[in-house]
């Protein structure tokens, strides 16, 4: 399903492009027709475009990583800075600093400098300076404040930049490009598409088109976010499962291991019992014989017979414990 439509992009005003004069030839597969000298872009592109960004930019989230947001241009920095705040991206949407990509340690230094002077706030070595070197560091941490302060959590290079107007940002387009990065971004008949991974070609001049295309994007990283957040919760559930799992099996294991002991000690004692048996079956008919040739009385035969079945009673009581001493 696709997250816009033609309907609600062509009410926001995503369809005018810059006048023909200023067109980026470049731009032509993009755009339908001209119109009272002014270029019309093919919302049916626009469409697509959308979806294809949103769907790289879902998976990019789902993974874990960061999406930059780039927008100075007064028609776009708030719009930019609401939507991506809900969705706890880093952006810039004031001047852009050089180097913020191909420089990055740099940056982070910056960065790492405000939370210094809000450690020294914290423990109390702010109140040690004087009434001017306090306004002086208070002056450095808001205009750090301003031009890092969103980006103060992005502590390695993102993995994509999306940018509003190429033209306006080609300085960051083009660390990106440099540093192999994929680039985002709202391209308008003006501009280069060429420099741009995903390209969506739309108005970038106009508050309600750069706000229809973020509410689309945003709403692709948020679905992202939340199926990796259920990935993970489920990845605990079945570990843990896994390792009770692991116990119940061992305990099994153990008890079917004493049930075999218990299993092979009577069987054991069985062998025994009947092989002595045997052998006292054998000695009391021997005896029999014996009697018999030498002409025994038969009191005398049964009293044999009695003395054999008495020396069966022992052999049978000390077979008998050999099962719990097996245990």
């Amino acid at each position: 399903m696709a997250r816009t439509n033609f309907e609600q992009l062509l009410e926001a005003g995503v369809h005018f492009g810059h006048l023909r004069r200023k067109w980026n030839p470049k731009m032509a597969p993009y755009i339908f027709m001209e119109k009272n000298g002014i270029h019309i872009i093919d919302l049916h592109k626009t469409v697509q475009m959308i979806d294809t960004a949103a769907a790289a930019a879902k998976q990019m989230a789902k993974s874990g990583r960061k999406i930059l947001f780039v927008a100075t241009k007064k028609q776009a920095k708030d719009v930019v800075a609401e939507k991506v705040a809900a969705i706890n991206m880093p952006y810039v949407t004031e001047r852009w600093p050089g180097g913020m990509l191909t420089n990055f340690p740099t940056i982070r230094k910056a960065v790492k400098k405000m939370s210094t002077i809000d450690k020294m706030t914290t423990d109390g070595t702010f109140d040690n300076f004087s009434k001017r070197e306090k306004l002086q560091i208070s002056r450095q941490r808001a205009k750090l404040e301003k031009n890092l302060g969103s980006i103060a959590d992005l502590t390695r290079l993102p993995a994509a930049l999306f940018v509003v107007d190429v033209q306006k940002e080609a300085n960051a387009v083009r660390e990106a490009n440099r540093l192999s990065i994929p680039v985002f971004a709202i391209v308008d008949t003006c501009s280069d598409p060429t420099l741009i991974d995903y390209v969506i070609p739309g108005n970038d001049d106009a508050t309600k088109s750069i706000e229809v295309i973020m509410d689309a994007i945003c709403a692709a990283i948020t679905e992202g976010l939340a199926e990796r957040k259920l990935e993970k919760d489920n990845g605990d559930d079945d570990s843990s499962s896994e390792d009770g799992g692991a116990s119940g099996r061992g305990g099994a294991g153990r008890g079917t291991g004493r049930q075999r002991v218990k299993k092979f000690a009577r069987e054991e004692a069985v062998d025994v019992a009947a092989m002595m048996g045997a052998g006292a079956a054998a000695s009391g008919a021997t005896a029999g014989s014996a009697a018999a040739g030498s002409g025994l009385e038969a009191p005398a035969a049964e009293v044999a017979a009695a003395a054999v079945s008495a020396s069966e009673a022992p052999a049978a009581e000390v077979v008998a414990p050999e099962a719990p001493a097996a245990e």
